[in-house]
């Protein structure tokens, strides 16, 4: 078996996974045994809808038509209404990578047996996802409960031969690409569209490439800081070990210990060290402030990997019991509340990065030239790199604020308590690059901070990112056209280009 095939069994998927199908090309296969299950529950729905049993969503209407009864000969019908109007959203299209994350979690619990889809239409999927087959999925119109109906839906019209897929790179008609690699639209069985869009698995595909992404920036965080307290003349007492001891919170212990091995053999520290005795908070208090959203994003982290392996649509088939139990595992409360939280802590590491970069191009805290220029005046240098900042950190205040304590009724009051875990999903991904762009600013200030304490070397670990940054972003001697700068830097901070300089001088940061 190539090492490049996930093996979905909707057990043990994981958010490395989920990364590799997204962005790396990896294929999915089901698993053997997951075939089997899929095939009986599936045929112990056929059996229900010919002995014309009552059931939600498979029998009936949906939401507060559930007690509107569908005669047995139009339970095919009632499954293609069903995506057909629920796919009704709005706005500019998910990233492809988004998309792939999305139709594998949507494979991923659809394999474990328990929503009555068939294994042909569930091949049709995995196909589409094989060949690069995305269908376009709107960001706006899911309020988190039942799960992501208009998104999901959205993606499984595009099996039945509606809508639009994006292959190769070109938007099309989603027949013109069927009829490009060969297959056709699939006829839905009954409960499949409702197997298909029902389910938290757009928030919580977003969620889980944040989550990685977030993982990595929270080293970017801690080198460009590094960078910032060697150009600021910062004293290294508040990163001693035995303070971080005294109060053993788990990503206060881990960031101390990364500045520790960051700015390890410093001449620039070692020099200025008995200059005073502290530093302001932003320089003091990173520990406990970086590694207070790193607790919090391995609260989300652990939340999602729960749900990436969860059944979350309605009804749940339980094929061997006879049983079809209308629930509620498709309210997005857990998504929702997790990816506040992580806004909430992803923001943070950006308000306290603009506070170091504040300090950085005023003179009156620290030594360094005015705005990081040798000829301030004629020369504005980094003054308004430090706008950008204050304003992005502005936007990201706004966008921190909960989704989940709103709630708007839908379904003419049935659903009368939905998540908007979508929302959550979906403003934790714009902080999360919002981020990423201040800690990119924070990395241009600070090397050009180091370039004014020459000759004295940073550590071993800020030397190696210094190095790495100046290959492609040069010391700005006078004003030139500051954008460039700013987007090299950005991408220098994406591509892991500083994380692999630094870990490849003192090995692997936590």
């Amino acid at each position: 078996m190539s090492s490049n095939v996930v093996i979905l069994d909707g057990k043990s998927l994981t958010i490395s996974d989920i990364v590799n199908v997204a962005r790396n090309g990896y294929r999915v296969e089901l698993d053997p045994n997951a075939k089997k299950v899929i095939t009986e529950c599936a045929d112990s729905v056929q059996q229900w809808v010919d002995e014309g049993r009552v059931v939600y969503g498979i029998t009936t209407g949906f939401g507060d038509l559930a007690s509107v009864v569908i005669p047995r000969d139009q339970s095919r019908q009632l499954q293609e209404n069903l995506l057909m109007s629920h796919a009704c959203g709005f706005g500019e299209a998910l990233p492809e990578d988004y998309v792939r994350a999305i139709m594998l979690l949507r494979i991923n619990t659809l394999t474990r047996g328990y929503s009555g889809i068939s294994l042909q239409t569930l091949s049709q999927l995995v196909n589409y996802l094989n060949l690069g087959i995305h269908p376009v999925i709107p960001r706006q119109g899911s309020v988190g409960a039942s799960g992501d109906l208009c998104p999901l839906s959205h993606l499984a019209i595009t099996l039945i031969g509606l809508g639009d897929v994006v292959f190769k790179g070109k938007k099309m008609p989603t027949l013109e690409a069927l009829n490009i690699v060969g297959m056709k639209p699939v006829g839905l069985m009954p409960k499949e569209g409702l197997a298909l869009n029902n389910g938290t698995t757009v928030m919580t595909g977003i969620a889980s490439l944040c989550v990685f992404d977030a993982n990595r920036l929270m080293k970017n965080a801690d080198i460009a800081a590094g960078l910032s307290a060697e150009a600021l003349h910062a004293v290294p007492y508040a990163f001693d070990k035995r303070t971080h001891d005294l109060r053993p919170q788990v990503g206060q212990g881990i960031v101390a210990e990364n500045m520790r091995r960051l700015i390890e053999k410093s001449e620039i520290i070692e020099t200025y060290k008995k200059d005073r005795v502290q530093d302001a908070y932003s320089l003091r208090c990173l520990p406990q402030v970086h590694g207070a959203s790193r607790d919090a994003l391995a609260y989300v982290e652990n939340v999602i990997n729960i749900e990436i392996n969860s059944v979350t649509d309605n009804p749940i088939i339980f094929h061997e019991d006879g049983d079809a139990i209308s629930g509620g595992n498709f309210h997005g409360q857990p998504i929702a509340m997790a990816m506040d939280f992580f806004g909430i802590a992803v923001a943070e590491i950006a308000n306290i990065s603009e506070r170091r970069v504040a300090r950085l191009v005023d003179h009156k805290m620290s030594d360094l030239p005015p705005f990081l220029v040798a000829e301030s005046g004629v020369n504005s240098g980094f003054m308004i790199p430090q706008y950008t900042a204050a304003a992005i950190v502005s936007e990201n205040k706004v966008l921190a604020h909960p989704s989940c304590v709103d709630s708007i009724p839908t379904s003419a009051g049935q659903e009368d308590h939905v998540s908007m875990g979508a929302f959550s999903a979906k403003k934790g991904l714009t902080i999360l690059n919002n981020v990423t762009r201040v800690i990119a600013i924070e990395m241009l200030n600070a090397s050009q901070g180091i370039d004014f304490r020459a000759p004295l070397k940073p550590g071993l670990g800020t030397s190696a990112a210094y190095k790495a940054f100046r290959t492609e972003v040069p010391f700005y001697a006078k004003d030139q056209y500051m954008q460039p700068l700013m987007l090299k830097s950005l991408k220098l901070v994406i591509d892991g280009t500083l994380i692999d300089a630094v870990e490849k001088e003192i090995g692997e940061l936590k």
